[in-house]
């Protein structure tokens, strides 16, 4: 299950406005590496940072699945997505805690991004499965996640998933880590890969 209480208190990622400072959605959008063309599910998107920076990036030929709990800041991102002009951004209600939860065709998109929900979900190998089965053989989970309670500016200490324990989650669930890269003073990013299941 996903907590929807508080992500928007404590989530700082920039998608509130208290806290911008924190992390970089555009820079870490910018290290991504998508190109046009490319289907793209932002789990636990919150009101949009980054499904909004993303979904110019794809262009018309690509598609953002923006996918929350929370069916007021899907409308919210819904609505400011259709000021923009940006047709190309999906709204799917989901608890991503539960099995095929996102509804979306296995095999079908090109990169998962979770970007701090991993501390809000009770189910946390369950919404990495989810991940699996949506992304296709040559696709890309991407992990950005608060490395530490920061003394309460981040999750509270015991809900932080580290790094290490991100990797460990990761790995326990049919993925390996590509690459790290810098997302922000009191974040981590990583990018994982399928590992292909043995019959």
């Amino acid at each position: 299950m996903q907590h929807a209480a508080h992500k928007e208190v404590s989530r700082a990622d920039g998608r509130t406005p208290s806290a911008r400072g924190f992390a970089h959605p555009e820079r870490n959008t910018a290290a991504l590496g998508i190109t046009e063309g490319m289907k793209v599910a932002d789990f636990g998107s919150g009101s949009g940072a980054y499904a909004l920076l993303i979904a110019p990036l794809v262009g018309e030929a690509g598609r953002v699945y923006a996918i929350d709990v929370q069916r007021d800041l899907l409308r919210r991102l819904h609505n400011e997505a259709m000021r923009r002009g940006l047709r190309n951004v999906s709204i799917v209600w989901a608890d991503l805690g539960a099995e095929e939860s996102s509804k979306l065709p296995a095999r079908s998109l090109d990169l998962v991004l979770m970007s701090n929900i991993l501390f809000q979900l009770d189910d946390k190998r369950d919404a990495l499965r989810e991940a699996w089965r949506i992304l296709k053989p040559t696709g890309q989970l991407i992990i950005l996640d608060w490395s530490d309670s920061f003394g309460g500016m981040g999750p509270v200490k015991q809900h932080v998933v580290t790094k290490a324990g991100a990797l460990e989650l990761a790995r326990e669930t049919g993925f390996e880590l590509v690459r790290e890269f810098e997302a922000g003073a009191h974040h981590y990013g990583l990018v994982c890969r399928l590992v292909p299941k043995k019959l």
